[in-house]
């Protein structure tokens, strides 16, 4: 495990509410897998001891935290985060003596899968962050409740121990335990606020769910697909494509920046597993005067005789802006990704490439 924060030091200019370099755009590694405790893959904080001056919902908002000054309610300074009170002597709330020490949270993940990198993000707590923090993570079945999770038969695996961090920073801590988890719990020693969390892995969503199903999004990151590389991320990142649900604004899909050049933008994506696509749904939700003009699709089979061939899955195709296109292929080939390709640039809300595993 390896820690490492972006704090006032390596600030960018204030912009946007974010007062530090922005670690979506790459600056943690990791920071480009899932975030699998996304609020819209319908991640949860589902319980914490304290949340006082902060609500503890606030840990999983997709946005950057906020801080509006001289905003007070009847508990003080409004906060977006989770912030707990200043403790006098021993805790409580936890049902085991050796949590009296501390707060804690309990997360469920939006999608189960391998943990490989957490950011605590403790973005405008300067004065009331924690001094240290500790994260674990537990695999339970079906959706069980805080009562199960704290229950002495739940084996909770460290994945982050005991570590500082710092104030007004987004403190990253690589994992290096490769099992699949569900559920995490995020404590903070011995109180205080935190901002946000992001909990970035590769998505393992329950096998025998998918196998029901049979014909699903093999796209869609709560099934276990993921957007693995994109030619440009400028205005948003390519992974909204494969997020569930309609888009709700301009901002919640991908859009690239305007091409000077005689190119074209791509992003790849790798499937939830070796699947036949029958169907394609191409949104261009929300992008009236900027949306892509063209597209095409392309597929690749880890598992075919060459394995880094491209075939066309969809040819170049004319689009509409703000609009949802839906294809049906001839004939099903075998993938285990595809490349989007647009021309010559533009937005696109939402992919969805609906088929079954092979």
């Amino acid at each position: 495990m390896a820690f490492e924060t972006l704090s006032d030091a390596d600030a960018l200019p204030y912009a946007g509410g974010n007062p530090y370099a922005d670690y979506r755009s790459g600056d943690f590694a990791f920071a480009a897998l899932t975030d699998l405790a996304d609020r819209r893959l319908g991640g949860a904080v589902i319980a914490a001891n304290d949340e006082l001056f902060a609500e503890r919902e606030n840990l999983l908002l997709p946005e950057p935290a906020e801080f509006r000054p001289h905003t007070f309610g009847n508990k003080g300074q409004i906060m977006d985060g989770w912030e707990t009170r200043r403790r006098r002597g021993a805790g409580t709330g936890h049902p085991h003596p050796a949590a009296a020490d501390h707060d804690w949270a309990l997360i469920r993940l939006g999608v189960p899968g391998v943990v490989r990198g957490v950011i605590v993000d403790t973005a405008h707590f300067r004065g009331n962050y924690p001094q240290q923090i500790a994260v674990e993570g537990a695999e339970l079945p079906g959706t069980p409740g805080p009562g199960e999770l704290l229950a002495d038969s739940t084996v909770w695996h460290p994945l982050v121990p005991r570590s500082p961090v710092r104030g007004h920073a987004a403190n990253g801590f690589t994992v290096e335990d490769a099992r699949r988890f569900t559920h995490l719990r995020l404590s903070q020693y011995p109180d205080g606020g935190i901002a946000r969390l992001r909990v970035h892995g590769e998505a393992r969503p329950d096998a025998a769910w998918l196998a029901a199903l049979g014909t699903f999004d093999l796209a869609a990151i709560e099934n276990g697909g993921a957007v693995e590389d994109a030619s440009d991320r400028f205005f948003s990142p390519p992974a909204n494509l494969a997020l569930p649900g309609r888009s709700r604004a301009m901002g919640d899909g991908w859009e690239n920046r305007r091409r000077r050049d005689d190119g074209h933008d791509w992003v790849r994506l790798r499937l939830a597993g070796r699947g036949a696509i029958r169907a394609v749904e191409i949104d261009t939700g929300y992008y009236v005067g900027n949306a892509a003009g063209w597209a095409a699709l392309y597929g690749r089979d880890e598992q075919a005789a060459d394995p880094e061939e491209w075939f066309e899955l969809v040819p170049r195709t004319r689009l509409q802006p703000d609009a949802v296109h839906r294809l049906v292929l001839d004939a099903p080939r075998p993938a285990t990704h595809v490349r989007l390709d647009v021309f010559p640039d533009g937005g696109v809300a939402r992919l969805r490439l609906h088929g079954s595993l092979v």
